[in-house]
């Protein structure tokens, strides 16, 4: 070969080793950013092409998601949410620009991109035919959901509801509201998505927030369960009728300040700590938080799930007691006041940490996926999160929290013929604003618990209205009742 063709060959090959290496980046470093572009309308309009994936409940016999097919060439299928408000901020919503809930978390396995689908898709290519996505099962239990958004959606508060199954960690219920119908965000006009959108962005309620497991508040006295595991744990001569020191007004250290009990209310100067929880006495908790120490309380907040990184598969919010600032602060985290914030999510893994006799599951919402053709390709197994407490702390806890519900604060919850737990919970929140209304339960107590809840009512109301046992421990009872069956 003579110099010009050499050089002539040398050059093809560089220009190919070229191509080849830009074909190669955009392949593999590129790809996901420019699918994803929202200038590339292509990938737009395939999306309007695919047969998403339904969304059920109650091993598939309840549709909260489907597809339709509209007929439209251009924007063929199209998603509707029958079921509506109670069940969209666990669902969410897709349209072929946004999604949210398990529309966004659950999406490749929605839309069939999911590795797990490849021969699928692969056939569906072959043939010709839509591309269509596996279908997602929750493991909600519907009428629990439905009671849970109505009675909350009662109250004309903002709020939200959580029901766990305590030995597996199912996500029974997860209301919040304000709610929003999810269905004008799923058409294919794009002026009629970003109208209802802008609308629901701007609400000061907040309503596209799912107050479950987005935002964190503080948890008043249903803290108090976790700061009498971390008293209980430390000592195991400890149980229900250890007398602790109850005054009625506590001189908070380094301060000129003193900790009243709720409303003033006395608690006799001794009590035991069934007792104190009984009549959520704010001043023993506050010195057994003190006792214990921020190290230790901390400590045991994280085993019941406190900071740890949780998804289900949607993203949760991390909980917090707050920083150490020292023991009036610490007195206070302890009624779960000053900077510790909670999800309700998260009070409602501590309720069924308690029931489940000290282990905390960790929390799921997908029951399993299955493919086109009907046929389980995944499913979710329960999974421990920790063990929060040992067994025998935990019935001390039962035994205080059955207490509650049975002479205490928490008597809206009973059910006839089942033994029910809870505690309530009274948050303060800014001064002039009325406090946050909680309450956490689980029943039947004893080997066999099915339901853990918590509720939170957002700043419930003014005066005595806004106590968790007032507003909050009724809506508890008809969730759990739901659940029961009864």
């Amino acid at each position: 070969m003579n110099s010009p063709l050499k050089r002539v060959a040398v050059a093809c090959l560089l220009m190919f080793g070229l191509l080849m290496a830009n074909v190669t980046y955009l392949g593999s470093v590129k790809a996901e950013g420019l699918r994803n572009d929202s200038r590339n309308v292509r990938m737009l309009f395939n999306r309007y092409n695919i047969d998403r994936g339904w969304i059920t409940a109650d091993n598939g016999k309840t549709t909260l998601a489907k597809t339709v097919d509209t007929g439209d060439k251009q924007f063929r299928f199209e998603r509707e949410y029958p079921l509506g408000k109670p069940f969209t901020h666990v669902v969410g919503w897709f349209a072929p620009e946004s999604a949210s809930g398990i529309e966004a978390a659950m999406n490749r396995y929605l839309d069939g991109s999911h590795p797990d689908l490849v021969v699928r898709r692969a056939i569906d290519l072959v043939s010709g035919k839509p591309a269509k996505g596996a279908s997602v099962d929750l493991t909600l239990n519907t009428k629990a959901q439905e009671v849970a958004y109505k009675d909350l959606a009662g109250t004309g508060k903002r709020g939200a509801v959580v029901a766990l199954e305590p030995k597996t960690g199912k996500i029974l219920a997860m209301v919040s509201v304000p709610s929003y119908d999810p269905n004008p965000l799923a058409k294919a006009n794009k002026d009629t998505v970003n109208k209802a959108y802008n609308k629901l962005n701007k609400d000061d309620n907040k309503p596209l927030l799912n107050r479950a497991i987005n935002l964190t508040f503080a948890p008043g006295s249903t803290f108090k369960t976790v700061t009498s595991a971390a008293y209980l744990s430390e000592d195991t001569s400890r149980d229900e009728n250890t007398q602790v020191d109850a005054p009625d007004a506590l001189p908070l250290p380094g301060t000129n300040i003193s900790l009243p009990n709720y409303h003033g209310e006395s608690c006799g100067g001794r009590a035991t700590l069934v007792q104190a929880l009984t009549i959520s006495c704010n001043t023993p908790f506050a010195i057994m938080g003190m006792d214990v120490g921020y190290d230790k309380l901390k400590e045991q907040a994280e085993k019941f799930g406190v900071g740890q990184p949780l998804k289900i598969p949607m993203e949760v919010a991390p909980s917090d007691i707050g920083p150490d600032e020292g023991k009036a602060a610490l007195a206070k985290t302890a009624i779960g006041q000053q900077s510790n914030q909670m999800t309700p999510l998260q009070m409602a893994m501590v309720a069924a940490g308690i029931a489940n006799q000290g282990t905390v599951m960790k929390p799921y919402l997908v029951n399993k996926i299955m493919g086109p053709d009907g046929a389980e390709i995944d499913g979710t197994d329960p999974e421990e999160l920790d063990e929060a407490v040992t067994p025998e702390v935990a019935g001390e806890l039962t035994k205080m929290m059955i207490s509650v519900v049975e002479h205490g604060t928490g008597g809206a919850a009973r059910i006839p013929g089942i033994t029910v737990a809870g505690k309530t919970g009274t948050a303060e929140t800014l001064p002039g604003k009325p406090s946050h209304a909680w309450f956490i339960s689980f029943a039947p107590v004893g080997d066999d618990p099915k339901v853990a809840v918590a509720v939170f009512v957002e700043s419930g109301s003014a005066g005595n209205d806004a106590t968790g046992g007032a507003v909050a421990a009724p809506i508890a009872h008809d969730v759990m009742q739901a659940v029961l069956g009864r």
